[in-house]
Order: C-alpha cells, then sequence, then structure tokens
C-alpha cells in the first residue's frame, strides 16, 4: 500500500468571512491510497481553530505504517483532519476494490438528495441584505455572526430573504449576556437554530440560561468522547468529518448522539466536492444539512457533486465511493 500527499488550493468565488477571520481560498489536504493498482482518494481541510496546518496534518499522514486498515487507523491518529482524509481514502479504495458502493459496504440504505443550507459570511449589515437577496431562493439560509453588533445583521438578513428559513453561526463569538440579549430577537425573526454561541470549554452557562431556540454544537462536539460534556447545554450536533477523523467515527457519532437524545446536523469545513461526498451519506435523513462548500468555490473537482433544486446529491462514483 502507498499512501500519498497532495497539498491543493481552491479559489472561493467571493471572499468568505467568519467572526474569526476571512479567506479568500480554500487550503486542502488530498489523500491517495494505492493497493493492488487500485487507488481510494480523501480530503481533508486543516483547521487553525484545532492547531492544525497543511505541514502538521501532512506530517501525521506520513507517520503512518506503510500498511493501515481502517480498523487500526482509529487508534493511530486522533480525531481531526489527517485521520478523515485517510479514514475517506481507504473507503474509497475499499470500494473500488469490491466494485460496490461505500453506502452497501457501510450497510446504509441508497442514499438520495439532501437539501443544504447555503452559508452568507460576516459583512456589513447592507451586503448581508444584498447577499440574502440573491440568494432568496435557497431553502435554507445561514448566517455567520458572532460579534456585539449582529443585532444589524439578523435585521438586514432577514429583510433581504422574507421568506427562507434561517440558521445562524456565532462560531464561539459571543458572551451568555450576549445572547442571552439576542435569543428572543431570534426566535422573533424566525430563526431555527444557532451554532456554538458560546466558546467551547467556556459554555457551561448554556445549562443554566433558558434555550428558546435549539443550540448546536459545533466547535464543542468532535467525536463520540465530546458527547458527555455537552449534556444539558445542548439540544443539537453538528457532525463535520474533519472533526470526527472521518466516515468510520461520524456515523458511529450519529448514531451515539442520536441514542443520547441530539438531533442531528451535518456540517462541513469549505472544501470540494470530495470532502463533501462522503458526508452525503451522514447527511441522510438527518434535521439540517449544511454540505455547501462547493457553492462557495470558484473552482472544484472533476464529476462534482450535483446541486439542484432538490439540493446535493450523493456522489458519482468517480468523484469518490
Amino acid at each position: 500500500m502507498t499512501i500519498d500527499l497532495r497539498a491543493e488550493t481552491f479559489r472561493l468565488a467571493e471572499a468568505f468571512t467568519i467572526s474569526r477571520g476571512s479567506r479568500t481560498e480554500a487550503k486542502v489536504l488530498t489523500v491517495s491510497v494505492t493497493r493492488g493498482g487500485v487507488t481510494g482518494r480523501g480530503e481533508c481541510v486543516p483547521y487553525a481553530r484545532y492547531g492544525e496546518t497543511l505541514e502538521s496534518v501532512a506530517a501525521q499522514v506520513e507517520g503512518l505504517p506503510g500498511e493501515v486498515s481502517r480498523a487500526a487507523l482509529q487508534g493511530l491518529l486522533p480525531a481531526g483532519a489527517a485521520r478523515n482524509a485517510v479514514d475517506c481514502a481507504l473507503w474509497d479504495l475499499e470500494a473500488r476494490h469490491a466494485g460496490r458502493r461505500v453506502w452497501e459496504l457501510a450497510g446504509l440504505a441508497a442514499p438520495g438528495p439532501v437539501v443544504t443550507a447555503y452559508t452568507l459570511s460576516l459583512d456589513t449589515p447592507e451586503n448581508m441584505r444584498a447577499a440574502a437577496a440573491r440568494h432568496a431562493h435557497r431553502p435554507l439560509l445561514k448566517i455567520k455572526l458572532g460579534t456585539p453588533e449582529d443585532m444589524p445583521r439578523l435585521e438586514a438578513v432577514r429583510q433581504g430573504a422574507p421568506a427562507a428559513r434561517i440558521i445562524v453561526d456565532a462560531n464561539e463569538g459571543w458572551t451568555a449576556e450576549v445572547y442571552a440579549d439576542l435569543a428572543p430577537h431570534l426566535v422573533r425573526l424566525g430563526v431555527e437554530m444557532v451554532e456554538q454561541p458560546l466558546p467551547a470549554g467556556a459554555d457551561d452557562m448554556l445549562g443554566e440560561i433558558a434555550r428558546p431556540l435549539p443550540v448546536c454544537a459545533d466547535e464543542a462536539c468532535h467525536d463520540r468522547a465530546s458527547l458527555p460534556a455537552l449534556a444539558g447545554k445542548y439540544d443539537m450536533v453538528n457532525i463535520k468529518l474533519d472533526k470526527t477523523g472521518g466516515l468510520t467515527e461520524a456515523l458511529a457519532l450519529r448514531s451515539a448522539a442520536e441514542a443520547a437524545g441530539y438531533r442531528i446536523m451535518v456540517g462541513c469545513m469549505v472544501g470540494s466536492s470530495l470532502a463533501m461526498a462522503p458526508a452525503v451519506l451522514v447527511a441522510q435523513g438527518v434535521e439540517i444539512v449544511d454540505l455547501d462548500g462547493p457553492l462557495l468555490l470558484a473552482e472544484d473537482r472533476a464529476a462534482p457533486l450535483v446541486y439542484d433544486a432538490a439540493g446535493v446529491h450523493p456522489p458519482d462514483a468517480a468523484l469518490w465511493g
């Protein structure tokens, strides 16, 4: 077995801003695993919030033994971007060797298209109103917030897209006081869910203050080991393969979270269709899907995922799985 790495950059259609900063490109690591002349691929997006860089993630992958199975991988690398790319590449490799689709190998039902959110990045109220108006035809908008001056932005987006469903992501940018003040206005404006309003690790107040709308754990939830600390504070978890460390743990986290009574969101980092493809399997039947990474890009993979009025469709075998 050989493992090859390639750092790749995809230009964004426009600058993407959250409370932690802006970017104009998506930098990803593509992992290709070859055995017996057959190659499987996976993609990850290293995330500085979790102390990851392209270099550090590549070093983790390069430190793997010459032969590795999906089962062994779970103990060789921690949950995170590096394990994600290798795990998804191994799933792809296994499917290609077997002449079957990954969903069959995983014992899942045949997947179909799922409606995905479209993300509006943080900007001035005027620009966010205009962006909301341009995308008002989309069934679900996700608004990036996380500053003390978010009320005008919320009002502006609702004015620009009066009929759209809306969820918001504060990216750990609020305090308990700010969230408590904003929550009634979120409800008034028809917001359906708020994602990670307080910093992970400093979110105990969520268990003490009113939660008039569902609160989703993102930065606070990585894998199954995260679940005990969420009790009483969150209503929903956001499953991202770059946090779980791949499809294997993502499917296990979904089952464990559902058994614990959490509602499920499946999200993504900003990456290409190759990164989204495995997540489409996890997203089947969940309450909220946020797999819009390719919609934010100016360029994508060959054989990209199809996005249309039905949502994001499962990948063609030429892409993955």
